[in-house]
């Protein structure tokens, strides 16, 4: 094989690599929650504003507090905090997207005390609620939406209890680009450049 043809394998091999990874980067910043370190057992909560990533209201952050333990990492957060007004709890993060181009959203959640729990995720235009949630484990959300401009912000906002303390756990909050939409056949590229590698390497032997 000449060197053109390796060093085409090569490449191709080395593009779908590059290409799968950027369609599976985690848009959230903080998105599980691991910041601020909160000491293993306890549960703090803290301004929005000093919670890597979000705004909005207070957030709670557990670690391995009351049985409970994160979906993902060492930590996760409680929708309904601390409050510091009198309405919903609310918490929200934007980041950066293509108009028109599809994403891939997921997030971890459970409720706290009562099966009754829900609250809402809003991001370009779509609102899905949350309201099948139980006590006794983590349930997996996915759903995916068109971008409609180039920032788009996720947020999280309490229904019941709306204004309660005590409710909506929340972790491993994730936007990624669609794969499909993001890298036309990856894995179709992905074999032919592992097949052209491999052949140079034959014909180099």
């Amino acid at each position: 094989m000449s060197f053109f043809s390796r060093f085409t394998a090569i490449s191709l091999l080395g593009a779908s690599i590059a290409m799968a990874a950027t369609a599976s980067a985690n848009l959230i910043q903080n998105g599980g929650f691991e910041q601020p370190d909160v000491k293993a057992g306890t549960w703090k909560y803290f301004s929005a504003s000093t919670v890597d990533g979000w705004n909005g209201s207070n957030i709670e952050v557990w670690d391995a507090f009351n049985g409970v333990t994160a979906y993902e990492g060492a930590q996760h957060a409680e929708l309904n905090a601390h409050p510091s007004h009198g309405g919903a709890f609310s918490i929200f993060q934007g980041f950066d997207t293509t108009v028109g181009a599809s994403y891939d959203l997921s997030f971890a959640y459970r409720a706290r005390q009562s099966n009754n729990e829900s609250f809402s995720a809003e991001v370009a235009g779509i609102n899905w609620i949350l309201d099948d949630h139980t006590t006794s484990g983590w349930s997996l959300f996915s759903g995916s939406f068109l971008a409609t401009s180039a920032f788009t912000t996720l947020t999280f906002t309490s229904i019941f209890p709306e204004t309660g303390t005590v409710g909506n756990f929340l972790d491993d909050v994730q936007v990624t680009p669609s794969v499909a939409a993001s890298v036309p056949a990856p894995a179709s590229l992905a074999l032919v450049a592992f097949g052209l590698l491999g052949l140079a390497l034959r014909s180099r032997k």
